[in-house]
């Protein structure tokens, strides 16, 4: 009988970065060439020259500066946008200077320099959505950009901020809204990209990475649409959502693409999936659940070496892209080659204090429903299936220890300790079944979980 080791610790990266807007540039050179193909290290470089060599065309100081912004590197960005003085080019100035403040996550200072925007400008109301979204303020941020909307008319990097904002607050009905009339009109406008035509079978050329894809934002909602499934367990939609992206090389598919190629593909081929994310955390930038996501996967498949050789050669990278329960987490799995007793102890401490908190949020929603407010009792729920998510891989890692040994007698009192909160959880009532189903004398208690179980993924059965 194989272990069904909860899964849920590992995340799919969401496209979530919104991208503050830099300035609109009008660039006719020949170096537009390097920019178009996104080489914006050589574009750079061009640029930089063109400065020297033409000191009476000063815009190449803002190409220059927007190249180093798209190439990630800041601080010669700011450098250079630092000496632009031209009167006529000090907005455009101030406007990368924001997005370059933004990247770096000095939000502060990125929104000091929005307000000198003009009033009228609409990108001013774009960019203080985009800050509004990375501090959290989910509801400001869909107001700004519905503004926006309004102002600009339609645009499908509005629409996709604006379906971002409603998975940020686990609107997912509307999420998927939005992300269908971009891939509607996609597909209608731009019939070329070849949108859908992987998923049903059709053979189609590379469709390049060119400024035409990236302004329909098919990418970015299609990875938005992986997100959304996967995080349902759709796993079927969520890989359709992949492979309906217009057709790229694998060289072509940028970092969040390849790193939910990298998710959906890990039980099938899991060291496919282990070069991918390795690949990506070589890159400067990569996406921020890269880090984790290699480590857990690295435990799940229980490469213990693997996880500890990459957690002691980044350790610049564990505050940043770690969280104290991820990095409590990985630890106890670590300890699990050296001292199993160890690591349980680990997982222990951490599964009481998720308990304890289940224990509050259970005594919060029944308050909170006793006083109608509705919106708040929806809140409370979801905080506490949230906990639900973090207490159950615990548990579940607790009980494999003594499932390992044969001990299923104490892996049975593992689960009976939890009953009060995941009774009604599949993951939770599947393991109690196979533990029942291996002490042999407890059969018929074993198909009682076995069936509803089973009844869900068959509702009719042929002989």
């Amino acid at each position: 009988m194989k272990w069904k080791r909860y899964q849920r610790t590992v995340l799919p990266i969401l496209c979530l970065d919104i991208v503050i807007i830099t300035p609109r540039t009008d660039r006719k050179d020949a170096q537009y060439t390097y920019t178009t193909f996104q080489d914006y290290t050589n574009a750079a470089d061009c640029y930089a020259n063109l400065v020297k060599l033409c000191p009476n065309f000063p815009e190449y100081k803002i190409y220059h500066a927007q190249s180093l912004y798209n190439a990630f590197i800041l601080p010669e960005a700011l450098q250079v946008v630092s000496m632009i003085d031209e009167e006529h080019l000090l907005g455009d100035a101030v406007k990368l200077e924001s997005a370059i403040k933004y990247r770096e996550e000095d939000l502060n200072n990125a929104r000091i320099l929005v307000e000198q925007y003009p009033v009228d400008d609409p990108d001013f109301e774009v960019n203080l959505a985009c800050l509004d979204y990375k501090e959290g303020e989910y509801d400001k941020a869909l107001e700004r950009f519905n503004n926006a909307t309004t102002m600009m008319g339609y645009q499908p990097e509005l629409a996709y901020a604006i379906a971002l904002c409603h998975y940020r607050k686990k609107e997912y009905q509307q999420t998927l809204k939005f992300i269908s009339d971009i891939v509607d009109r996609g597909i209608k406008d731009h019939p070329e990209l070849g949108v859908g035509m992987v998923t049903e079978g059709v053979e189609l050329r590379s469709v390049g990475n060119t400024v035409k894809l990236h302004e329909t934002s098919l990418v970015e909602a299609l990875n938005l649409k992986f997100a959304v499934e996967y995080k349902l367990k759709n796993f079927e939609a969520a890989q359709e959502a992949l492979t309906d992206m217009p057709p790229r090389t694998e060289e072509e598919l940028d970092a969040v693409t390849l790193h939910n190629q990298a998710l959906i593909g890990v039980d099938k081929n899991p060291s496919d999936t282990f070069a991918k994310l390795q690949y990506l955390l070589s890159q400067n930038p990569f996406p921020p659940e890269t880090f984790a996501n290699l480590l857990l996967l690295y435990c799940k498949y229980e490469y213990y070496d693997l996880a500890a050789d990459v957690l002691a050669e980044n350790t610049h990278l564990t505050f940043k892209y770690l969280t104290q329960y991820q990095y409590d987490y990985l630890d106890a799995f670590i300890s699990l080659q050296t001292s199993p007793d160890e690591a349980y102890s680990k997982f222990d401490a951490m599964a009481n204090e998720q308990m304890n908190e289940l224990r509050n949020l259970t005594k919060k929603v029944q308050e909170i429903r006793q006083s109608n407010d509705e919106i708040a009792a929806r809140k409370a729920v979801e905080a506490f299936d949230e906990t639900l998510e973090l207490y159950l891989p615990l548990l579940m890692s607790q009980a494999k220890i003594y499932w390992d040994k044969c001990d299923y007698a104490k892996v049975e009192r593992i689960f009976r300790k939890s009953v009060e909160f995941c009774s009604e959880h599949d993951t939770w009532k599947l393991n109690v079944a196979h533990t029942l189903f291996m002490q042999e004398q407890k059969f018929n208690e074993a198909a009682g979980f076995y069936e509803p179980i089973v009844s869900k993924k068959f509702v009719t059965v042929r002989f």
